[in-house]
């Protein structure tokens, strides 16, 4: 645990002399759990982040340069971090070496005096559970899981919580516990087990995402990149701007992979399908509409540029760039001719 003795001494020293140390980084494998941190301003936020299910680390595939769930787009953004990474994969951070870890650890974080949480699914578990612990002041969950603890959430019938009952869901930190943590947290309220789990959430602002699901890596919102414009905008300002999270999810509308979605989550309930069926039609016409307004103010000649210059090395690459190109002005001969060319 060499975080645990670096840090011990690290407190003896004046603000302006640990400030002096910094940059520090290194990694420590403590039970079932492989944790990674990065201090690099004692003045900046504090990042916590646990691992969602599916990122199944197994020991033998740590290396010196291995990087936990969300470390690499969070050093990106310059604040000290502490990453937890499960290994195997049904781990819920339930090890009693982490949690005598995490209890050490947090009688030792004094200088940080702002510090976040950010988890998605299995991860929002473990950062809820140790919010209070680790004395959090903010936290982004994507639709987390509140407990596996039967009697509490009796309702949550999933697969993962029968597996989960191997470990022990009524000691030290089996449960939510935010203490004085505000924040954010990010559900589709048509998975009926996420919006039970979310509504054990009364003290965070409630996002809700129609058709976002439940998934592990989350591909659908990725590919927008959803997940990751949120998460950076609450790291780099501890606050997401609630006008422009509700604009981005709107453009969802335009997606067709979007109802896709939704009709597979309302799929026992044909008054909700023709709701939004109508909707979808209505979509429809209106992203014909929104694509012709704008089509004349739109330039593809830096898509055109790019193609062009990458076409010999890349030739599939430029091929797809100009078919974007050409679906923006259809028309246009210089389009046409050059993927005449390639094709």
């Amino acid at each position: 645990m060499k975080l645990l003795y670096w840090l011990d001494e690290w407190l003896t020293h004046s603000r302006s002399q640990q400030q002096a140390q910094l940059p520090m980084s290194g990694g420590d494998l403590v039970g079932d759990v492989f944790v990674k941190y990065e201090f690099v301003d004692v003045n900046k936020p504090l990042l916590f982040m646990f691992s969602p299910a599916g990122t199944n680390i197994q020991e033998q595939d740590l290396h010196e340069d291995f990087a936990p769930w969300g470390f690499r787009l969070a050093q990106k953004q310059q604040v000290n971090i502490i990453a937890f990474q499960h290994l195997g994969k049904s781990n819920w951070f339930r090890n009693r070496n982490l949690i005598f870890f995490l209890e050490q650890l947090s009688t030792l974080l004094d200088p940080f005096t702002y510090r976040l949480g950010y988890g998605l699914s299995r991860g929002g578990f473990a950062v809820g559970a140790f919010a209070n612990l680790l004395q959090l002041d903010q936290v982004l969950f994507f639709h987390p899981v509140s407990t596996k603890n039967k009697q509490i959430a009796h309702w949550d019938d999933r697969t993962s919580t029968e597996i989960a009952q191997q470990f022990d869901w009524e000691g030290d930190y089996h449960d939510l516990n935010l203490g004085k943590a505000k924040g954010y947290i990010i559900y589709d309220p048509t998975n009926n087990i996420d919006r039970l789990h979310a509504k054990r959430y009364p003290e965070l602002t409630h996002l809700r995402v129609f058709g976002m699901g439940h998934g592990t890596h989350a591909t659908y919102l990725n590919k927008f990149g959803f997940y990751k414009q949120v998460a950076v905008d609450f790291i780099r300002h501890q606050k997401i701007d609630i006008a422009q999270f509700r604009q981005q999810t709107k453009t969802l509308r335009f997606k067709e992979d979007y109802y896709q979605r939704l009709n597979k989550a309302n799929a026992s309930s044909a008054h909700r399908l023709g709701l939004l069926s109508k909707a979808h039609n209505i979509v429809i016409d209106e992203k014909e509409a929104h694509v012709q307004e704008h089509q004349a103010q739109i330039d593809v000649q830096p898509l055109i540029d790019i193609a062009l210059k990458h076409q010999e090395e890349y030739p599939q690459d430029a091929i797809q760039l100009l078919e974007m190109a050409q679906q923006l002005v259809p028309d246009d001969p210089l389009v046409e001719h050059k993927l005449k060319q390639l094709i």
